[in-house]
């Protein structure tokens, strides 16, 4: 007996797995607040200098004439946003001066300060701090920062989880968000924003990798596929929660401190969730495992079955797995044998699309609709997208799913080359499209991945994956940059991308309908054993 057919013994998909999968999903609609935040908290709003004093003391002049004699305009006749005239050009108020006039006259840099449209975003920390004109790039930087404490949790959290359990190191993730969520809204100046920020990343990496093994770990073989989709599901509706809470809530503070309150109670009610069994037996801890189990009977109405089990039957049991752990494990027992070497490599090219995702999901004020209009359509896209992946990963299989979603992706973001400026809606379409398959390949890749690796370094495998999907989302930014220089760049590398990793996971293997793996040695051997059966097959 395997430990899957131990798990159907207490229960299978029971009451327990229920209500274990629903708790911790709650907390995945308050996870795209944070990731999603600085769309909001970061806006930049409409802004121009501050008018010199001499023009705001002459009550005589209209707004737009004191904007005409002090500050210049540009191409779309809007006020240019970081010069304005050294001397008051009190000729801009012929009525006879053309539009081009209005932009004639000595300028220097807004010296003053900026005044900013606050009809939209009350206050942002854009506003606060002044991150505009030449300090425009430390926007990017605090985005940037956190998704840089995104990988660095990922690794951190991965390694530790895998050593001292899963369910401790998500306790503490609930909590770091929390608090650091917390001191975020109350940050004194802007670096320490970006201190608290970098701790909110890290803590969101917490969350994730140890929500995705626990569910992983206590569901069945053929439930993963559901469980993972509903999770995803989750979070696209939290997108939804986002725009809302943000067009209720403009001001920055109370809005990072809203999304980020939450979490206190996901720390308290997180004490009752169960150590994941399997890590606990890999761990040399059979005595916990069967108390987690005989719970776990009891929970499901199998208390009966749940009764027999003792330390003896679960080791005879799984005496294969217990045989071949070693006693701790690296990140080098990624790269160590062939096969397991191969998933890392194929993985890491997989999940470092996400800078493709994240070029087009941080960036939502460029497309020049309503920013809360904008999110509600990129998660609605998500539905329909999951939905097919989850109907594909179950019956046609993960791999086929993660090429397929990759490339059309990649295609559909190249294809927005070749689309004029001057047709907004057609190039937003492919834009949704693409994302729509980028969400259809994470809401993959997080299943498969967890499939594909062992037990034993299971979480490690978790973290270099995340690490390679967070090091795309710190350079998306810089991506973004390379338009300035040629125009088409940056959806040619968010384009190719994808394409290329859609690639690789066709030489990724499959696991549908397969049991979790708990060892090193069974990955080696099932797939040496996969291969034979081909060859046979062939011959």
């Amino acid at each position: 007996m395997s430990f899957a057919e131990l798990l159907e013994h207490v229960g299978g998909m029971g009451r327990f797995q229920i209500i274990y999968v629903t708790l911790l999903a709650i907390p995945v609609f308050m996870m795209a607040s944070h990731n999603l935040l600085q769309n909001f908290t970061a806006a930049t709003p409409e802004h121009h200098c501050q008018l010199p004093a001499a023009v705001n003391g002459t009550q005589s002049l209209s707004a737009k004439e004191r904007l005409w004699v002090s500050i210049p305009m540009d191409e779309n006749q809007q006020p240019e946003k970081c010069q304005r005239f050294i001397t008051t050009q009190w000729q801009h108020l012929d009525i006879n001066a053309t539009a081009g006039n209005r932009s004639e006259g000595d300028t220097e840099p807004c010296t003053d300060g900026w005044i900013y449209n606050r009809s939209l975003f009350t206050n942002t920390i854009v506003s606060e701090w002044d991150l505009v004109c030449d300090a425009w790039t430390l926007k990017q930087m605090a985005q940037s920062l956190y998704m840089a404490g995104v990988l660095v949790g990922g690794i951190v959290f991965g390694g530790l989880a895998d050593r001292f359990g899963r369910r401790s190191l998500l306790i503490w993730s609930y909590l770091q968000m929390a608090a650091m969520g917390t001191a975020t809204a109350f940050s004194p100046g802007f670096s320490a924003y970006c201190v608290f920020r970098f701790l909110t990343g890290m803590a969101f990496s917490g969350i994730v990798l140890n929500c995705v093994s626990l569910s992983v770990e206590w569901t069945p073989t053929r439930t993963r596929a559901v469980v993972g989709t509903l999770t995803g599901y989750c979070y696209t509706i939290g997108q939804f929660l986002l725009a809302g809470i943000a067009y209720a809530i403009p001001d920055w503070r109370w809005l990072q401190l809203t999304v980020s309150l939450p979490f206190f109670i996901f720390f308290l009610y997180s004490w009752w969730f169960a150590e994941s069994a399997r890590w606990l037996v890999l761990a040399g801890k059979s005595d916990r495992a069967v108390i987690e189990l005989k719970r776990v009977a009891r929970i499901n109405g199998k208390e009966e079955e749940g009764d027999k089990f003792n330390i003896e039957i679960l080791r005879s049991h799984m005496q294969k797995e217990l045989s071949s752990v070693k006693t701790s494990h690296s990140v080098v027992d990624l790269v160590r044998t062939p096969t397991v070497r191969r998933i890392s490599c194929c993985l890491c090219f997989v999940f470092s699309t996400s800078f493709a995702y994240y070029g087009l999901a941080m960036d939502l004020q460029n497309f020049g609709v309503n920013i809360y209009l904008i999110l509600m359509v990129f998660g609605a896209v998500d539905f329909p997208a999951k939905l097919i992946s989850v109907l594909t990963i179950s019956f046609v299989g993960r791999r086929f799913t993660q090429a397929l979603a990759l490339i059309l992706a990649g295609l559909a973001i190249l294809a927005n080359i070749f689309v004029p400026q001057d047709l907004p809606a057609l190039r937003t379409v492919f834009a949704v499209f693409g994302k729509g398959c980028l969400a259809a390949s994470f809401n993959c890749v997080y299943l498969y991945t967890g499939e594909l690796y062992p037990t034993v370094i299971r979480q490690t495998g978790l973290g270099l994956s995340n690490t390679m999907a967070r090091m795309g989302s710190i350079i998306a930014p810089v991506v973004k940059m390379t338009g300035e220089y040629i125009p088409f760049l940056p959806l040619l590398i968010y384009g190719a991308a994808p394409i290329i990793s859609g690639i690789a996971a066709a030489f990724l293997p499959e696991t549908l309908n397969k049991p979790l793996p708990e060892t090193i040695e069974e990955v080696e051997s099932h797939e040496k054993n996969t291969f034979f059966d081909c060859k046979s097959a062939a011959s």
